[in-house]
Parts: structure tokens; C-alpha cells; sequence
């Protein structure tokens, strides 16, 4: 094969892969969801050796899940995978601010991140599931980049994805004014600096965050059951 058609062919998956991992993030292909081959293929009009390396990017970024003998599937919600990526981000976070403060950073850019937020919220226009968990991901993103440390932004890019397709089902319980009015509180208490900062940035993150998916788990789990499953 020549570096052309291996050029062309890489754009195509990269393209089938954006165009699912957008749906996936508006919460367009619920649990269970299988992605078959011929059907991409036919609906993207690509080989299918192109849509299985576009699942393939999908697989790496955690979006779906690949089971042998099964095929590619959008994965359950449980609690090992929620306190895997929740334990990652607190990890992350927490550091970061801490580097941050101790290099005295100017938190303008988290602010911007916020109003963005709220100008989402402010919107009377429908707004896209994906729009608002990606305003969400920008002002975490920038606490991380307070800490100027470049390997610490590399990792946080790793889970964000991943920690947005979680958002998907936590949807019925948030809207953008709800987000954007815990992300105003939070950025007053990133503020006054300190171990106020900190706790408070913990507390968004397991409190908001974390407990909201359990929730949303206890939720699935509890209707499973009178439904017999």
C-alpha cells in the first residue's frame, strides 16, 4: 500500500471516529449499543477495514468497548469505572492546583472557561448535550493548565472523553444553568486560594461529579430489577 492511500486511509477513520465519538457524546447510542461493521461501512461509504481502525480509536479512547467474539459495544455505567476515572481526575486535579498555587497562577483563563459556560446557560437556541459537557471539560482543563506543567495536560486529555461520555448519564439530573451556577461557586472558592481551594475543588469533584453518577447508577440498577433483569 503506498503512503498515499495509508494517508487517505487514516483520514477516513479518523473521521468515521469523530463522527461516532460526537454522537457517542451526545448520548445518541445507548448502553448495549454494537457497532457492525457492514452497517458503518455501508453508512459512511468506507471499507470496512477503515471503520475497524475507527473503532479501533474509539477502543483507545475508552468510548467503547471491544469484547471478543461479541465485537465493539458502548460499555454499562459501574461503579469500578466510575471510581477509576473519578480517582484519576481527583489525582490530577488536586495536584495540578496545588502546582498552580504554588507558582502563584493567574486563574483568568479558568474564569473565561466559566463564563463561557454561562453564556451556554444564558442560550435560548436548543444546545447540543456535547456543546455543554465540552464547556464543562474546558474549565477543568484550565485548572490543570494553571499548574504549567505540560505532562499533567497530556494525562488530563487522556481521560476527558471518557470522563464526558460519563456525563451522558447524568443528563436527566443537570442543565447548563444548573453546571454553570456550581462552576461560578466553585471558581469563588479557586479564588480565595488555600485549603479552600482545594477542598472545594474536591468536593466538585466527588460530590457533583461522582456521587451524581452513582446515583445514576443506583437509579439503572434499581429499575433492572423491577423490570426482572
Amino acid at each position: 500500500m503506498s503512503a498515499s492511500i495509508r494517508q487517505n486511509s487514516g483520514a477516513a477513520a479518523e473521521r468515521v471516529a469523530a463522527a461516532l465519538r460526537d454522537e457517542l457524546l451526545d448520548g445518541a447510542h445507548p448502553v448495549g449499543t454494537r457497532f457492525r461493521e457492514e452497517s458503518l461501512a455501508q453508512r459512511f461509504d468506507v471499507a470496512r477495514h477503515t471503520v475497524r481502525s475507527a473503532l479501533r480509536l474509539l477502543v483507545e479512547s475508552r468510548l467503547v468497548t471491544h469484547e471478543r467474539h461479541r465485537g465493539v459495544c458502548v460499555a454499562p455505567l459501574s461503579r469500578q469505572r466510575i471510581d477509576e476515572v473519578f480517582d484519576y481526575r481527583k489525582v490530577l486535579e488536586l495536584g495540578a492546583l496545588r502546582l498552580a498555587q504554588a507558582g502563584g497562577a493567574d486563574l483568568a483563563e479558568v474564569e473565561t472557561a466559566v463564563e463561557n459556560l454561562e453564556l451556554l446557560a444564558a442560550r435560548e437556541e436548543p444546545l447540543a448535550w456535547r456543546e455543554l459537557t465540552m464547556a464543562h471539560a474546558a474549565i477543568h482543563e484550565r485548572i490543570v493548565a494553571a499548574s504549567g506543567n505540560p505532562l499533567l495536560m497530556e494525562s488530563y486529555r487522556r481521560c476527558e472523553d471518557e470522563l464526558r461520555l460519563l456525563l451522558t448519564f447524568v443528563r436527566p439530573d443537570f442543565d447548563a444553568a444548573t453546571m454553570a451556577a456550581v462552576h461560578r461557586t466553585l471558581l469563588q472558592s479557586l479564588r480565595e486560594g488555600g485549603e479552600t481551594a482545594v477542598d472545594a475543588l474536591a468536593d466538585d469533584i466527588d460530590r457533583t461529579g461522582r456521587a451524581a453518577l452513582l446515583h445514576s447508577l443506583t437509579r439503572t440498577e434499581t429499575a433492572a430489577r423491577l423490570l426482572g433483569h
